[in-house]
């Protein structure tokens, strides 16, 4: 089996699919790799550390399709739509194609992936079962995106987040308040904290109190139904409106005694949720941050821009898009990890196998042989 790992073009992408350190162990499993000419450099990685774990070094893009049996990349077709249609044009049929592709979403892409008669993985379909935690890469992203979050309030806040005794007076610490308890909450709230602010954080799961206050973190209850809010595979299931009136309706008051808010609820496939309003803004205290970790998916406070960093009723409201590729260093190395670990799956003594019996290879295909085969896929793309 030969391996491929072309260079990311999605704009500002700089992680990178597969670490030098991962290469011993694949050609260990009778796993060639090939690289392109500079896909690490951006997250560290020098084509001469590729070479020396035994990778072999093409310059030109197009070899490293037409050569390789699989293509790992960290942005595939879907969630690289548009310089991402360049690289169909390199793909061959039956070729592998393993990477973060939105699938959920990308309803033009995966039909072009399938016409194309790839077998396309995305992984962002890995199940959240025990056995599929080491090649859990949303968690791996999450954990790096909640950890950064609070490093860019902390940069934006006028004030720091500890309390210091000090000759001139005590200067109080600041109050951070994280809505959604999922991984990047999580991280968000233990960074928070080790910086020594003081933190509350609210999430629809109830499930989660625990895990909030084992942080050292204050849970906070709304008298909300919420028995419902989860599925079967962990994450935060979609809620109709009125609930989420009433959710905003009683985070204000939490919300206008916060200096840092750091909103992380998402659905997978879904427009996040409001719940931060304009309204809600206005009554923070001048000076406040609000980091919006679900811009990508049109954000969880209704003024965020995307992409930006704007002042709006006297706070700062920072729209942080692919907040993993800050961190490339550490982002690759993860997510190498987490597809090194998926592509052993389907390696046999250096033979390419799709075993259809394996919930994780089942659960995270795509597309195969021209068809559409993920049934979660195909519901979400109206295509059942």
């Amino acid at each position: 089996m030969i391996v491929g790992i072309p260079k990311e073009t999605f704009p500002n992408e700089t992680r990178v699919a597969l670490i030098p350190a991962h290469i011993p162990a694949l050609s260990k499993a009778g796993i060639e790799v090939i690289v392109e000419s500079g896909a690490g450099t951006a997250a560290g990685f020098l084509d001469q550390e590729y070479e020396e774990k035994g990778a072999k070094l093409v310059k030109d893009r197009s070899e490293v399709f037409s050569k390789a049996d699989v293509i790992l990349q960290v942005r595939a077709l879907g969630a690289n739509p548009d310089k991402g249609l360049d690289d169909l044009k390199l793909m061959k049929e039956g070729q592998v194609i393993i990477g973060f592709l939105e699938p959920l979403t990308a309803k033009k892409e995966v039909e072009e992936l399938a016409k194309k008669k790839v077998t396309a993985f995305a992984m962002e379909l890995i199940p959240r079962i025990t056995r599929a935690q080491s090649m859990d890469a949303l968690s791996s992203m999450a954990n790096l995106a909640g950890y950064k979050a609070v490093i860019l309030a902390a940069d934006h806040l006028p004030k720091i987040f500890p309390m210091m005794m000090t000759a001139a007076g005590t200067i109080v610490a600041a109050k951070v308040f994280i809505v959604g308890a999922g991984v990047a909450g999580l991280q968000a709230i233990a960074t928070a904290r080790r910086l020594g602010a003081v933190v509350q954080a609210y999430d629809i799961r109830p499930a989660v109190k625990e895990q909030v206050m084992s942080l050292g973190a204050k849970f906070v209850e709304l008298e909300l139904t919420t028995e419902e809010a989860e599925d079967k595979g962990g994450y935060a299931k979609a809620m109709d409106e009125e609930f989420y009136r009433k959710q905003r309706e009683m985070m204000t008051t939490v919300v206008a005694e916060s200096d840092v808010v750091i909103t992380t609820a998402a659905v997978p496939g879904k427009k996040a949720p409001i719940l931060v309003t304009e309204e809600m803004v206005k009554g923070m205290k001048s000076g406040s941050v609000i980091v919006d970790l679900a811009a990508e998916r049109g954000g969880n406070c209704e003024i965020t821009e995307p992409g930006k960093v704007v002042q709006k009723h006297g706070v700062t409201i920072v729209g942080a898009l692919n907040l993993p590729s800050e961190v490339p260093f550490n982002a690759s190395q993860t997510y190498s990890k987490n597809i090194t670990n998926f592509l052993a799956l389907l390696n046999k003594e250096g033979q390419l196998t799709l075993d259809m019996e394996d919930e994780i290879v089942r659960d995270t295909m795509v597309t195969r042989d021209g068809e559409i085969v993920n049934p979660k896929v195909k519901e979400a793309l109206g295509l059942s």
